[in-house]
């Protein structure tokens, strides 16, 4: 599946395919997507929302703001969102957008609870504002209430504010599902849709169980991609959150997204809002720190990520790792030489010395692989025993060939020299 076919915007093939070969080039690359937190300040309590870590729990200054948003133009930023708290809460985004326009933003977000006056959202498209993301985790007042904490007046406010941006630019509606809305569920899409809004985007709380399986999905009308995507999913019982053990353990999005709030950029905003810790502090050398933090971090050995990172991020970094492997300098063999005559005919642990096969021992036994390997081949393709997220490797030792499988973070962490430049 082709990320483009997915409905996020910022995340493409076309994305994966320039910068795997920017990273192996050394080249540098133009900052894809950026959110800034402008505040901590909401006119709303959600019951997921847990705010944010004490160190960034503030609002910036317009001239913090400013330097932040000036320090990303200047290496071509392709897309901002601007969120917080409530980002229409602080009075100089109509002058952030304009200043976003100038610098040549293709897109510019914003994330809101919807609830501002119509004629600020209206200023902030006429200024440049070409996305907005509103939540809408209800398809009534009541349950709008509970879910936002604020008065029913104030929602339906929020309903005629989606109802009339979705007929000016680009709107989406995030639903958050909670043990409390849940049940609610299909109501809420069919709501938010008959609003005329481009995309809905449905997620399950972090505090709760992220399966949406057990929803009647059948009876939702699959017209929009966001919402097609995770319904498929949600039908073939996988998980919006997430991360497993053949997923990449790096995190490719890291080289060219941002998030920043406070002093500090973090990995992403989800890896923000989880309180986990920043990369380092907003300076000259952010897109340094990124690409060592990237090339260091284990995000599977990291619960964070392990058990948030989402379902259209993993298959980002997956398709980027793909990428490595097939630029890689070992040499793709026809897959009818993985063979069962082959296949583990030495015994792989006599060759590492009895060193585990594993991820966190590739320091130990990559200089052993290195050595023998002689070609690969995409582990779906295999002839016998196939294996999805592996690839075969074929190695050739005492004059004869064997293979075996090998996890396909394991081979770009030994055969991909993608953060050596």
């Amino acid at each position: 599946m082709k990320l483009e076919d997915i409905g996020f915007y910022t995340l493409s093939d076309h994305r994966v395919k320039s910068n795997a070969h920017a990273v192996l080039n050394g080249s540098p690359m133009p900052l894809s997507r950026c959110e800034l937190i402008l505040t901590n300040r909401c006119n709303f309590k959600c019951p997921y929302c847990r705010g944010l870590r004490k160190d960034i729990d503030r609002e910036l200054t317009c001239k913090e703001a400013t330097d932040i948003l000036c320090r990303w133009t200047s290496h071509d930023l392709k897309n901002v969102r601007f969120s917080g708290g409530e980002p229409t809460l602080v009075s100089y985004l109509p002058g952030l957008v304009s200043w976003a326009a100038l610098g040549d933003v293709q897109r510019i977000a914003i994330s809101t609870n919807g609830s501002a006056k119509l004629d600020l959202y209206k200023e902030l498209i006429d200024r440049g504002v070409n996305d907005i993301s509103i939540s809408l985790d209800a398809c009534c007042s009541s349950t709008g209430s509970i879910m936002s904490g604020a008065k029913g007046s104030v929602w339906e406010r929020v309903v005629k504010n989606i109802e009339e941006l979705s007929g000016m630019t680009y709107v989406t509606v995030g639903i958050v599902l909670t043990e409390s809305n849940m049940h609610e569920a299909g109501k809420t899409i069919e709501f938010a849709k008959n609003l005329g809004v481009s995309d809905v985007r449905i997620i399950p709380a972090a505090q709760v169980d992220d399966k949406l399986s057990s929803l009647k999905l059948n009876e939702w009308n699959m017209d929009k991609p966001i919402l097609n995507y995770r319904i498929q999913r949600a039908k073939e019982g996988k998980k919006v959150r997430g991360l497993s053990d053949t997923d990449s353990r790096r995190c490719f999005l890291s080289l060219d997204d941002m998030a920043v709030a406070g002093d500090y950029h973090f990995p992403c905003i989800i890896y923000m809002r989880e309180k986990g810790d920043p990369i380092g502090k907003v300076g000259d050398g952010m897109r340094k720190d990124r690409k060592k933090w990237c090339s260091e971090h284990d995000c599977y050995n990291d619960p964070i990520c392990r058990g948030n990172c989402l379902d259209v991020c993993a298959m980002y970094n997956n398709k980027f790792q793909d990428k490595l492997i097939e630029l890689c300098n070992l040499e793709k063999l026809d897959s009818s030489l993985f063979d069962w005559s082959t296949w583990r005919k030495r015994n792989v642990s006599d060759l590492l010395k009895g060193t585990h096969l594993r991820f966190h021992n590739l320091e130990y036994v990559k200089d052993i692989i290195k050595r023998y390997a002689v070609g690969w081949a995409e582990g779906t393709e295999l002839p016998c025993r196939p294996k999805a997220g592996h690839v075969g490797l074929m190695m050739f030792k005492d004059d004869e060939h064997f293979w075996f499988h090998l996890r396909k973070n394991e081979f770009v962490e030994i055969f991909s020299d993608w953060n050596k430049k």
